[in-house]
């Protein structure tokens, strides 16, 4: 005999179709099982091709940003196909429309970087080639690295391991929160974060559903991560102060200690010449609005073509 569904019918959560989301929308499931005492039949996995995950030949800022992960859950959303949507926080545009809001993250994995096809960033070959997408790993390789060369790698995690194995580079990078959740914990070496600070939001996973919707609210703030939380909102709170687009190498990784959050902040050249850093300690109830100054405050440090990356 199963419980009662909770909303008369099973809980719909909607995630884009990659195995990696797929894999992180079953977390979420788990979570929401085990806090309300549900067997699996209370939940109903809905998945979405995004735009995102079609087109692959071309770099993400230059196809639609970020947007292209979520647009198609978010009209599911707004239309009622789907209670919830399942993110990758670090995918998710610093602004969201208005009827939508996160309510829920889960606990936050490992927010380093893993580099794939050498043991270290010293050890890619001279004039090597190392495959990504990412703006800020390669703004950030390039500071480390001047001589490494940059190939566009696009696509989920077996993708670019693929690419990688037909010699199309030397080596890549990739979340090691994914290579986790995805059962590739052995695959490359996770770098430090004093080498490469991670991209904000990194490792975390984010629920997302109607503003106004009541019930599917109280069921889904159970599983919020208050710390995960507090801290993702930070560093999105940096990201709105600086305007960043998918053009723009930002990286940056807030932790609690105790009642204040330490944020550390990082804005690039594209070719990782020009760096501003900032490391703030915040008292947690204010470090939302103060993270986006700081955020506004390093564009004034920045040179004219550094903050060019910045506006739209």
């Amino acid at each position: 005999m199963t419980n009662p569904l909770p909303l008369g019918r099973p809980v719909r959560l909607g995630t884009r179709a990659s195995p990696l989301a797929m894999a992180q929308v079953h977390l979420a499931a788990d979570a929401l099982c085990a806090a309300h005492g549900w067997h699996r039949d209370a939940i109903q996995i809905v998945p979405v091709t995004a735009s995102g995950d079609k087109v692959l030949d071309r770099p993400l800022a230059e196809i639609g940003g970020k947007a292209l992960w979520t647009k198609e859950l978010d009209q599911w959303l707004i239309e009622g196909h789907i209670d919830a949507a399942v993110h990758s926080m670090k995918d998710v545009e610093t602004l969201r429309p208005d009827a939508l809001e996160i309510v829920a993250m889960l606990p936050r994995a490992d927010v380093r970087d893993s580099l794939v096809g050498a043991p270290s960033i010293q050890a890619i070959p001279q004039g090597g080639r190392l495959g990504t997408s990412s703006p800020r790993r390669a703004a950030q390789v390039k500071r480390l690295r001047s001589d490494i060369e940059i190939v566009l790698f696009r696509g989920n995690v077996a993708t670019r391991l693929a690419r990688l194995e037909r010699g199309e580079a030397e080596a890549t990078l990739l979340a090691t929160a994914g290579l986790v959740r995805l059962g590739e914990a052995g695959v490359g070496t996770p770098v430090s974060v004093e080498d490469m600070l991670p991209a904000p939001a990194q490792g975390a996973i984010g629920i997302e559903t109607l503003r106004d919707n009541d019930a599917v609210r109280a069921l889904i703030v159970a599983i919020d991560d208050a710390p995960t939380s507090a801290c993702v909102r930070v560093e999105r709170a940096l990201l709105k102060g600086l305007g960043g687009t998918c053009h723009s190498p930002i990286a940056a990784l807030a932790a609690m200690e105790g009642d204040t959050v330490r944020l550390r902040a990082e804005i690039l050249s594209a070719d990782g010449r020009e760096r501003v850093a900032e490391e703030r300690l915040l008292p947690a109830e204010a470090a939302p609005a103060l993270a986006e100054a700081l955020g506004a405050e390093m564009l004034v440090q920045a040179s004219p073509d550094l903050r060019a990356l910045f506006t739209p």
